[in-house]
C-alpha cells in the first residue's frame, strides 16, 4: 500500500494521534510508568530473583571485569604462541602470586597504619574542637556565639545517638553480617572458575547467542553486542587503570612531604578516584583532615601534593587513558551517581555509569530500529537525503 491510498484509507485518529511523535512518546513515557507502578505492586513475586541475582551477581561482576582486564594479557600470550589455557593459567599463577605478595607486604602496612589511626582519632577530634574554639571566641562570632553552641550540642547529640543505635543493633545484625561474609565466601571461589571459563571460551559467546535469533536480528544484534562489549572494555580498563596511576601518585606525594599514613589514604585515594568527578575531592576529606591536625605546612604541603595530581590527571593520565569514549554529559553522570548510589549504596555509585552506559547502546539502537519501522520520521529520513540539482 502507497503513502496516497494508507492517507485516504487512514481515519482521523490514526493520522492525528497514532501517527504524531509526541502522542507516541507520551503513549511509551505513560507504559513505562505503568509497567514500573505494577512492578512496585508486585514486587514479592521477584525477591526470589533478587535473591538468586544477589548470590550469582557478585562472583559474575569480579569476573567480568577481571576478565577485561586480562583477556587482552591471555590474547598477547597465545599471539606469542602459547597455547589459550596454558596461557591463562600461567596469568592466574602470576596474578595469584601478586595477591600473596599485597598480603605479606601491603596489608601488614595497612593494618598497622589503620590501628594507629584509630587510636589518634580520639586526640584529632580535640585538637580540630580546641581549634574551633578558638576561632569562635574571636569577637567578630560572639553574635552567632549562642547559635553556634547550640548546632554544636545538636551534633554531640545526633553521634550519642548513632552511637547507641550501632550498639543496639550490633546484636541483631549478626545474621545480616553472617550472611553477607558467605556471600563474599562464595563469590571468591566461583569468581575465579567462572573467570577461567570467560577467558577459555568467550570469544565463543556472542556467536552462540547469534545462533539463537532470527537471520534477520543476526547483524544488528551484532552491532549492539560489539558497541556494548567496546563500552564496558574501555570504561574498566581506563577507570582502574587510572585509578591505579592515582593511587600511585599520592602514595608518593604524601610519602614525600611526610604525610602520616601516606600508603592507607593514598589507596584510598586510588579507590574513590573509580566514582567520576567526585572521588579524588571525597578522597582528599580525611587527608585534609590530617593534615588540619598535624599542622598549616602540612595542610599546604597537601595541597600542593593535590594540585600537582590533578594536574597530571587531567592533562595527561586520563585523556591518554579514557578519552572521552562513553560520551556522557557531566550532568547525567552526576543523576547516574545520585540516583544508582541512592538506590544500590557504594556498588551503585561504582558500577551506575557502565550499566547506564550498556543501557544508552541498547535504547539508541533500539530507537533506530524504531524510527525504521515507523512511518513517524519520515521527515527526517528526507532532510538527511542529498537534494539533486
Amino acid at each position: 500500500m502507497d503513502k496516497k491510498k494508507l492517507t485516504q484509507k487512514t481515519s482521523w485518529f490514526w493520522k492525528w494521534f497514532l501517527n504524531s511523535q509526541v502522542v507516541v512518546a507520551l503513549i511509551i513515557v505513560l507504559l513505562l510508568l505503568l509497567i514500573a507502578l505494577v512492578f512496585t505492586k508486585v514486587s514479592y513475586l521477584f525477591e526470589p530473583v533478587g535473591q538468586f541475582f544477589a548470590i550469582v551477581g557478585l562472583p559474575m561482576v569480579i569476573a567480568g571485569i577481571l576478565y577485561y582486564l586480562m583477556n587482552p594479557v591471555v590474547n598477547f600470550l597465545e599471539r606469542k604462541g602459547l597455547k589459550r589455557t596454558f596461557a591463562i593459567v600461567l596469568l592466574f599463577i602470576a596474578v595469584v602470586a601478586l595477591l600473596i605478595w599485597g598480603i605479606v607486604v601491603i596489608i601488614p602496612q595497612i593494618r598497622e597504619q589503620i590501628g594507629s589511626m584509630m587510636k589518634s582519632l580520639p586526640s584529632y577530634f580535640d585538637t580540630i574542637s580546641d581549634k574551633l574554639n578558638d576561632i569562635f571566641k574571636d569577637p567578630a562570632f560572639k553574635p552567632f556565639q549562642q547559635h553556634i553552641d547550640n548546632s554544636l550540642q545538636k551534633i554531640l547529640e545526633s553521634l550519642t545517638d548513632t552511637a547507641q543505635k550501632i550498639s543496639r543493633v550490633t546484636l541483631q545484625g549478626l545474621g545480616s553480617v553472617v550472611s553477607t561474609l558467605a556471600t563474599v565466601l562464595i563469590a571468591l571461589i566461583t569468581a575465579p572458575i567462572i573467570l577461567f571459563f570467560l577467558l577459555r571460551d568467550g570469544d565463543q559467546l556472542a556467536p552462540y547467542i547469534l545462533k539463537l535469533l532470527p537471520t534477520k536480528a543476526r547483524k544488528p544484534t551484532l552491532k549492539v553486542m560489539t558497541e556494548m562489549n567496546s563500552q564496558l572494555a574501555s570504561y574498566i580498563r581506563g577507570q582502574l587503570t587510572v585509578a591505579f596511576a592515582v593511587a600511585v601518585m599520592f602514595i608518593i606525594g604524601f610519602s614525600l612531604v611526610g604525610m602520616n599514613y601516606a600508603i592507607t589514604l593514598g589507596i584510598l585515594a586510588g579507590f574513590l578516584n573509580l566514582i567520576p568527578y567526585l572521588g579524588s575531592f571525597l578522597a582528599m576529606v580525611p587527608v585534609v583532615f590530617i593534615a588540619i591536625v598535624t599542622g598549616p605546612i602540612m595542610l599546604v604541603k597537601v595541597i600542593i601534593v593535590f594540585a600537582i595530581e590533578q594536574t597530571i590527571e587531567g592533562r595527561i593520565v586520563s585523556p591518554l587513558v579514557l578519552g572521552n569514549q562513553l560520551e556522557i554529559h557531566p550532568v547525567t553522570i552526576m543523576f547516574v551517581l545520585l540516583t544508582a548510589g541512592k538506590i544500590f549504596g557504594i556498588v551503585g555509585v561504582i558500577l551506575g555509569i557502565p550499566f547506564y552506559a550498556v543501557a544508552k547502546v541498547i535504547a539508541i539502537h533500539v530507537f533506530e530500529w524504531y524510527k525504521g519501522v515507523s512511518n513517524l520520521y519520515e521527515d527526517e529520513a528526507k532532510e538527511k537525503m542529498p537534494v539533486d540539482e
